[in-house]
């Protein structure tokens, strides 16, 4: 049974199992029907192209009749104009779907990054390429299907692997950020990552240098830096023999190449490895014996300065003298470009020292180490660190075991 009514709150209480349908009075096909359960849902009524429809507009319990009655009006308006609102959501539907089944690969570098380089140029690539690096096994899968499941298997084998807690966390996070990109964009309508807690990192590790590594970790550096030269040398000599031009001679410059006076620069200022890589020549001030860490190449966003000790100035003035061009301290292959990598040199330099579990990171630890062993007060370690709070500094530098027991030894003496 059908009645006429103006939809409104009242009337649709008013509407029976045995009635079932409300047809309104002032909008041509604006109906509510009654299901056999009792729930009620509103339609438009309408005829295209010699074909009825009943377009569904919502339930009652999600929207109002006034609500419903704006929609329907809105529909009516379009269907006038010759458009098939139902054919129209039909192909959104679809379209939705397609999107539903974008491989990972696809979306970090169609739609994820332009997004990240619209907000910060300097760090997107970076984390893309990360994102494709670190879970390949989920580049030609859909978004919808990324499970939490997989995330922690990787994240297992990742410890197993001895990764640092931080560093799984950020890769973990890194991904999150961009599924929930996806949601928010409509291309998925959740993702499952929400439910891989963090792991709880361990604060306390801060591994620094002993005299001993710290002395292989130099001769290290120079018997890379010979070992550079030597190869420059009998290249060359190869050359000229068959009459090739040269390569240039390494044996009048300080540095066969960035290494020695990157890591040198890293034990005596701590700066992180990306606020090293960012420093240009215009942020060193030989005059002043200072170099300024600028807001944007910070990770606090603050700018700091740090005072050059005699090591960091003599190095950098020498290698200025090599790179008398260029923009940044340390560029990449790429002119005007900064070093981005320093994985495999690094790890070179390490395997001669006979060094193990040590990051380049790490070099910040031993800088600031060194700092309060000898005994710097912490805050001023603060200042020098970058570091918002004393927290932080608690943990990058706390004492060596050795130093610790020489001072309690001091009372029983």
């Amino acid at each position: 049974m059908t009645i006429k009514k103006k939809i409104t709150a009242t009337s649709l209480k008013q509407l029976t199992l045995e009635e079932r349908r409300l047809n309104d009075t002032e909008i041509a096909g604006f109906h509510a029907l009654m299901s056999k359960a009792g729930k009620v849902t509103y339609y438009l009524y309408y005829r295209i192209d010699g074909k009825q429809v009943n377009y569904k507009l919502g339930l009652a319990s999600e929207i109002t009749p006034a609500q419903a009655r704006d929609l329907a009006k809105t529909k009516a308006g379009e269907v006038a104009k010759g458009n098939d609102v139902q054919e129209i959501k039909k192909q959104a539907r679809e379209d939705n779907l397609r999107r539903k089944h974008l491989k990972l690969s696809t979306f970090l570098n169609e739609r994820y990054l332009p997004f990240l380089t619209m907000r910060n140029p300097k760090t997107s690539e970076r984390t893309i390429k990360h994102l494709l690096s670190r879970f390949k096994f989920l580049l030609d899968k859909d978004l919808s299907q990324i499970t939490a499941w997989e995330i922690e298997k990787w994240r297992s084998k990742e410890r197993k692997l001895g990764k640092a807690a931080g560093t799984i966390n950020y890769t973990v996070n890194s991904l999150k950020g961009a599924l929930s990109r996806a949601v928010e964009w409509g291309l998925i309508e959740s993702h499952e990552l929400s439910k891989v807690k963090a792991i709880k990192a361990d604060n306390t590790r801060v591994r620094y240098l002993n005299e001993a590594e710290e002395k292989r970790l130099r001769h290290a550096l120079k018997e890379r830096d010979w070992k550079i030269r030597e190869a420059r040398r009998s290249a060359n000599e190869h050359r000229s023999i068959r009459r090739y031009d040269t390569m240039p001679s390494l044996d009048d410059v300080a540095f066969a190449d960035y290494v020695e006076p990157l890591v040198l620069l890293a034990i005596n200022t701590g700066l992180r490895r990306g606020e090293l890589l960012g420093l240009e020549w215009s942020d060193v001030f030989f005059g002043e014996r200072f170099l300024q860490v600028k807001a944007s190449n910070a990770k606090s966003k603050l700018s700091r300065t740090m005072p050059l000790n005699n090591e960091a100035f003599n190095v950098l003035t020498k290698w200025r003298e090599q790179t008398p061009a260029s923009r940044y301290l340390f560029e990449g292959k790429e002119a005007g470009k900064p070093l981005t990598d320093v994985k495999k040199p690094w790890a070179t330099v390490l395997d001669i020292a006979m060094i193990e579990g040590f990051n380049f990171h790490d070099l910040r630890h031993h800088f600031a180490s060194k700092l309060v062993m000898a005994g710097v007060d912490l805050n001023t370690v603060r200042e020098l660190l970058g570091h918002a709070d004393l927290k932080m500094t608690l943990r990058y530098a706390h004492l060596a075991p050795e130093h610790k027991a020489a001072a309690v030894n001091l009372i029983g003496k």
